[in-house]
């Protein structure tokens, strides 16, 4: 049983371990809002893999597969690339500070002094774009995932229908739950941007923006937690469908 389909601890999450290094969530906060909240809505994905046991240990059908090798390996190369895109997108958009925000999500440039509290607004706003466009792309590449894997294995077609059940209970506490977390970047951005006008204070040197995206400097230092963080929700937006396939390949062993 692979990482997707093994049982998924708070702890363990690789989006809450990032979040802990960045000190905006550390362990201790295992029972605050967020982490808790977090923790006990990964933990559905326990059910499923429990699910996908007790799917196993069910009377076979009298045809294993319905669909070709052809269909189901068009399908993992879609679900592949569509997930090498969205990864590529959120690479991309971090590598510059500059730049328009919407269709490329590109992160936006500081044009507003760097002690205004202000700041921050068009990071928030870039950081939300990218979730509504994970939301809409993986909400997408589930239900295409969960058709597939239902035609073409039927033993685990009742696991697909769990999935889209969950998927419905769940939208609602995922979209609240994530929609914190650019509260929380928020909260490390200005802890990293504070740091940088002492460190000038303090050295009483000139305060150079073309130097905030060099290696090391605080700008991109931040945009790299960000990029981090953006990865770690997508891997855990698509732990679901991860998890169909998973399966999948597991119960097409029996008829290879």
């Amino acid at each position: 049983m692979t990482r997707a389909l093994a049982r998924t601890h708070f702890h363990s999450s690789n989006l809450i371990r990032t979040l802990a290094s960045m000190a905006v969530l550390g362990v201790a906060e295992s029972t605050d809002a967020l982490g808790e909240q977090l923790g006990r809505w990964i933990d559905f994905t326990d059910a499923i893999a429990l699910s996908a046991v007790h799917g196993a240990s069910a009377p076979a059908a009298a045809n294993g597969l319905y669909g070709t090798q052809a269909e189901v390996a068009s399908l993992e190369e879609e679900f592949a690339n569509a997930r090498l895109g969205l990864e590529a997108a959120i690479k991309k958009s971090a590598a510059s500070s500059t730049g328009r925000m919407r269709s490329e999500l590109v992160l936006p440039k500081i044009d507003v002094p760097l002690d205004d509290a202000k700041v921050y607004v068009p990071f928030r706003r870039y950081h939300q774009a990218h979730q509504r466009d994970m939301e809409a792309n993986v909400r997408t590449l589930r239900a295409k995932v969960r058709d597939g894997v239902a035609k073409a294995m039927p033993r685990l077609q009742q696991l697909a229908a769990l999935d889209a059940t969950f998927e419905g209970v769940l939208c609602e506490r995922e979209g609240r739950l994530l929609g914190t977390i650019p509260a929380l970047l928020e909260r490390r951005f200005n802890h990293l941007r504070k740091a940088h006008l002492q460190a000038v204070s303090d050295t009483r040197q000139d305060d150079n923006p073309n130097d905030w995206m060099q290696p090391g400097a605080w700008l991109a230092r931040f945009c790299g937690e960000l990029q981090a963080v953006l990865l770690a929700e997508l891997d855990l937006r698509l732990q679901p469908a991860v998890g169909l396939l998973e399966a999948f390949h597991n119960e097409k062993k029996q008829y290879a």
